[in-house]
């Protein structure tokens, strides 16, 4: 972000050098990043492919990536993966090339890939052998030659950087121990040698260049701030394949800290670096949902509660030591093992404001959350860890619990989507255990963690109508298959909810209403500045002939369909209700064939009305019982001996042809948005546009804003490539 934080430390005032780097560096319209504990780079490559892109998952933490120790006593656990044996990147997770493939994969579903870095410190004291990429390393000499380090790399006992005896942390009270001495007898690296600092960035260099995303800095606590700042301005920038020029990776530092403690380091430590872990969040909503304190409270919580500033917060209500007892929060901390209060405060979470959220994805253990606390991921006879199997009903086996498949949270992180940058309004409490607010006029949510039913009216910001309660079920294309909520006239709605129920809340957002099912689950893009709706008198339209090529190279059982209109960011007006929404632009489908080749096309066209974001309109046709994904396009080409041939395909093979007379008063000066959607294809939805600003063509143009969508003219033939920034625009008569 390029900002010059000024912070105090104990030589004076002092200006980092180093851009912060708060900013997580999602793709558009996405705001949750999912740690998917100890699964492997294959399996974290389909999850994006198949839910996290789809669903409108931000990003994955994944574990630390490095050759770590390999431990047979006890068997395996899961912390070997922090302690690290070299930057090699063989681990239990996988190999170079099978990391390699997960990064590229899951960027391309604009899935962002955060990796766990252990940069503190080496293999814990008193050990030797061979990593997990068959490196030799001596604990007890402090020699790991896959890096190489030696002796005169680490603070503890050759360079006397540690004053106690035990050469490990005797007080957490003295900054220079925490800092400078082993955690747990883990030999401590010395960050303020530039040897060993040189290491550090050329393995997070290797990281960046292969293309993730932004790391979280394990055991940040005990490093210091000053040698961490060198190391981060020396990092590259994102690769450009999949952000702009000169983007920041994103920093997040895990600092333990609990307010009212008398520890020296804090987490503000650290903001002026990027964010921090906030794990006073999780402890604070842990005991609220257990009912050692009412909910009513949560109407303050923020900064006022001892916390971070948002801006410097990533948050969560449970991680992969806490959950386990580690660390701070003890027996508050809520986990899947009780899963009503734990739906609860992960929805609380994604419907609240505060910081970047960040769940859990966690394997099940033998003896409940407070034993047996070391056992690691399932795993075969061998110790190699097993596949995530996932079941008819789309969730996880074989131990795997992956809560973030849990309907009630999956439906959240699209609630968060969809209300992000919006405000609490219209707070409502009992004074007790059942709460209530909106988000803007996109969302609402209420809870009922009291020993009653509530039955009330509570004042919402969202428009009047009907709505799918998303923790119930959710939206289908022919109704909802949870609750349908109804906003009144009046603005009010009716909270019924039973004490009882195995999920006591309700949440509904403006893209979830009656019908809507089957659409994207990123909201819609939000490019540019904000624009009055066009005027649309009743029975008025400009209604002019408009062909979209989109060029696509398919396989059998793959589709095009193209969705679009205005982004919902550009223009006032704009809801999921296709028929009001200044965001839908209207159309009637021209004659094209009626030989087989067009009978999917020929159906699917049948109800379609508008240009919309959000798939099958209500009454839209449907071919073999196969709804459609939007507006169809057929595949054409210019080859006059070919099925598909369309004259006015002047372009060649695989051009994707839709066309149809648009009502041009409703388009934006004559321009209009679009994106491509291919079923069985990944995540769908075409990558993000940036469309050259000039087209070509006879007819051509210059586009009025910038949009991360193809950009086309109403009354002309538009031509594009699936993923590609080229547009041409052409006459009729070219």
């Amino acid at each position: 972000m390029g900002l010059l934080v000024i912070f105090t430390a104990l030589i004076g005032i002092i200006i980092s050098s180093v851009d912060s780097q708060h900013a997580p560096n999602c793709a558009d319209g996405r705001h949750v990043i999912v740690h998917l504990f100890e699964w492997k780079w294959t399996d974290i490559a389909q999850e994006c492919e198949r839910f996290l892109g789809p669903k409108g998952f931000c990003g994955v933490q994944i574990s630390p990536p490095n050759e770590h120790r390999v431990i047979s006593d006890p068997w395996r656990p899961w912390w070997q993966r922090y302690q690290p044996v070299s930057y090699k990147l063989v681990s239990r997770s996988g190999d170079e090339s099978e990391f390699r493939d997960m990064v590229e994969r899951c960027n391309n579903v604009d899935v962002r890939i955060y990796a766990d870095v252990v940069v503190n410190h080496m293999a814990r004291a008193g050990y030797q052998g061979q990593g997990s990429a068959g490196s030799d390393f001596n604990s007890n000499s402090l020699n790991f030659t896959g890096v190489p380090y030696g002796p005169n790399d680490f603070n503890c006992c050759w360079c006397s950087m540690c004053v106690t005896a035990s050469c490990s942390i005797e007080s957490y009270v003295d900054a220079n121990q925490v800092r400078n001495c082993r955690l747990d007898r883990l030999t401590d690296l010395a960050l303020g040698n530039d040897y060993v600092r040189g290491k550090v960035t050329e393995y997070l260099n290797k990281l960046i260049d292969i293309g993730v995303a932004g790391f979280r800095v394990d055991a940040a606590k005990h490093m210091w701030p000053g040698d961490m700042e060198i190391v981060f301005s020396r990092l590259n920038k994102l690769n450009s394949q999949w952000w702009p020029a000169g983007t920041q990776p994103f920093i997040t530092s895990e600092v333990i800290y609990i307010s009212g403690s008398n520890e020296p380091i804090r987490g503000s430590d650290y903001t002026y670096l990027g964010r921090v872990t906030e794990f006073n969040y999780g402890g604070h909503l842990g005991r609220a949902f257990r009912k050692q304190y009412p909910l009513r409270n949560l109407i303050t919580f923020g900064e006022t509660w001892g916390m971070l500033q948002s801006e410097n917060s990533l948050v969560f209500i449970d991680n992969h030591d806490n959950q386990r007892g580690h660390g701070a929060g003890g027996k508050d901390i809520l986990s899947f093992y009780f899963p009503k209060w734990y739906n609860m405060a992960v929805a609380f979470m994604l419907a609240h404001p505060f910081g970047f959220t960040r769940l859990m994805s966690s394997y099940r253990w033998d003896g409940g959350p407070y034993s047996n606390d070391w056992i690691g991921p399932p795993s075969h006879s061998d110790g190699s860890t097993k596949d995530v199997p996932i079941n008819a009903d789309g969730t996880c086996g074989d131990d795997w619990v992956c809560e973030h498949r849990w309907r009630q949270i999956t439906n959240m992180v699209y609630f968060r989507n969809v209300v992000t940058g919006t405000g609490i309004e219209h707070w409502w409490d009992n004074g007790n255990h059942q709460i209530a607010f909106s988000r803007g006029d996109r969302g609402f949510i209420a809870f009922n963690n009291d020993d009653s039913p509530m039955n009330v009216y509570i004042r919402v910001s969202l428009p009047p109508g009907q709505y799918c309660d998303i923790i119930s079920g959710g939206p289908t294309v022919t109704g909802c298959s949870g609750t349908i909520v109804t906003v009144g006239d009046d603005g009010n709605v009716h909270v019924d909810l039973s004490n009882s129920l195995e999920d006591p809340m309700i949440a509904i957002h403006t893209y979830a209403r009656p019908g809507s099912g089957g659409g994207s689950t990123v909201a819609p893009p939000t490019s540019g500045p904000t624009t009055p709706p066009p005027t649309r008198p009743p029975g008025a339209g400009d209604f002019q002939r408009t062909v979209v090529f989109l060029k696509a190279s398919t396989v059998p059982g793959q589709n095009v369909f193209i969705r679009g209109g205005i982004s919902h960011g550009y223009r006032d007006g704009c809801t999921n209700d296709v028929m009001t929404s200044a965001c839908a632009l209207t159309i009637q489908h021209n004659y094209l064939g009626n030989s087989s080749h067009y009978t999917a096309y020929n159906a699917w066209k049948t109800g379609d009305n508008y240009l919309d974001w959000y798939g099958a309109e209500s009454g839209q046709g449907k071919y073999l019982n196969e709804v459609a994904s939007g507006t169809p396009e057929v595949w054409t080409t210019d080859n006059p001996n070919n099925n598909g041939y369309q004259p006015i395909n002047v372009y060649g093979e695989h051009y994707w042809m839709t066309d149809f007379n648009m009502d041009c008063s409703e388009s934006e000066n004559g321009w209009f948005e679009l994106k491509g959607f291919v079923t069985n294809y990944s995540s769908g939805w075409e990558t993000n546009i940036s469309q050259d600003a000039v087209c070509t063509g006879s007819v051509g143009g210059n586009t009025p804003y910038s949009s991360t969508n193809h950009l086309a003219r109403c009354g002309y033939i538009n031509v594009f490539e699936f993923n590609d920034n080229a547009c041409r625009i052409d006459s009729f008569n070219a």
